[in-house]
C-alpha cells in the first residue's frame, strides 16, 4: 500500500472518529469528498507545534510592520509545489475588511494560511466546519480570530442600525458581545471589538472536533487585535 494511500485512510478515519459532534458544527464528512482528503503531509508537519506556529504568525506581523517583509512562499514554484496539496500551518478567522488581508498582515504566502474570512469574523457554522476541516485534516496548528480597530459590523451592532437583507445576522451574531462589554471604560467600540474576538474564539473552543486537538496538545487557539493605522497586530485574551 502507498504512503499517500495510508495517508489518505488516516485522515479520512480521523475525520469519521468524530461523527456526530462534527455534523453538529458543519462538518459532513461524506461530502468533503476523497480529493479533499487527500492533502499531502509537508515534510514539517510535526515538527512544527502549536506554541511555534503562532509565534511564526506573531513574528511576520512584526516583520510586516517593521517593513521588513520577507515575502516568502510567493513565487511561481512556490504556486507548482503545492499545485496538488496543501499544509497550511496555520488557520485565520478574520474580517472580511479589505484592509486586514492575512498572507499580508502576516507575511505569509501560497499554501502557508488557511483563511475563512466574514464581516464581523463571527464563527458561524460553516466557518467553524472550514476551520475544524483546516485543522483536523490538513494540520493547521494555530487558529487565530483576528479582529480589528474601528470594525463596521461592530460599530453597526453597538448602535442597532436597521440593515436590509442578510446583513442583519451579522449583527445579531455580535451583539452579545456588545452587551457583554457595555460596562468596561475606555472606548466603547474598541471594547466590543475585543469582546468579540474573544467570544468567538470560545465559540470555537466548544466544537467537539477542535477542542480534543487542543486536549491532544495538536492544536491551539488565540484572539488578535489588528491596529489599522500601525497594522500591529495584539494578542487578546
Amino acid at each position: 500500500m502507498s504512503i499517500q494511500h495510508t495517508q489518505l485512510n488516516l485522515s479520512r478515519r480521523s475525520l469519521l472518529k468524530f461523527g456526530a459532534g462534527a455534523i453538529g458544527t458543519g462538518v459532513v464528512t461524506a461530502g468533503l469528498g476523497s480529493n479533499l482528503l487527500a492533502a499531502e503531509k509537508a515534510p514539517a508537519e510535526d515538527e512544527i507545534t502549536p506554541d511555534k506556529a503562532l509565534q511564526e504568525l506573531l513574528d511576520g506581523n512584526d516583520r510586516f510592520v517593521k517593513r521588513k517583509r520577507r515575502n516568502g512562499n510567493q513565487t511561481y514554484s512556490r504556486l507548482v509545489e503545492i499545485a496538488k496539496g496543501q499544509k497550511p500551518f496555520a488557520s485565520i478567522l478574520g474580517c472580511a475588511d479589505s484592509r486586514v488581508p492575512s498572507e499580508i498582515v502576516f507575511d505569509q504566502g501560497l499554501g502557508d494560511l488557511f483563511v475563512c474570512r466574514v464581516a464581523g469574523n463571527i464563527a458561524t457554522p460553516e466557518e467553524i466546519g472550514s476551520l475544524e476541516f483546516g485543522s483536523l485534516v490538513l494540520g493547521s496548528k494555530v487558529i487565530m480570530v483576528v479582529g480589528h480597530e474601528r470594525c463596521g459590523a461592530v460599530d453597526a451592532a453597538i448602535k442597532g442600525a436597521q440593515v436590509p437583507g442578510q446583513i442583519g445576522s451579522l449583527l445579531e451574531a455580535i451583539k452579545p458581545s456588545v452587551e457583554s462589554s457595555k460596562d468596561q471604560s475606555g472606548d466603547k467600540l474598541e471594547n466590543a471589538c475585543k469582546a468579540n474576538i474573544l467570544s468567538q474564539v470560545r465559540k470555537l473552543k466548544s466544537s467537539p472536533v477542535l477542542s480534543k486537538l487542543i486536549d491532544e496538545e495538536k492544536l491551539t487557539i488565540a484572539g488578535g487585535y489588528y491596529d489599522l493605522d500601525t497594522g500591529r497586530i495584539s494578542r487578546v485574551g
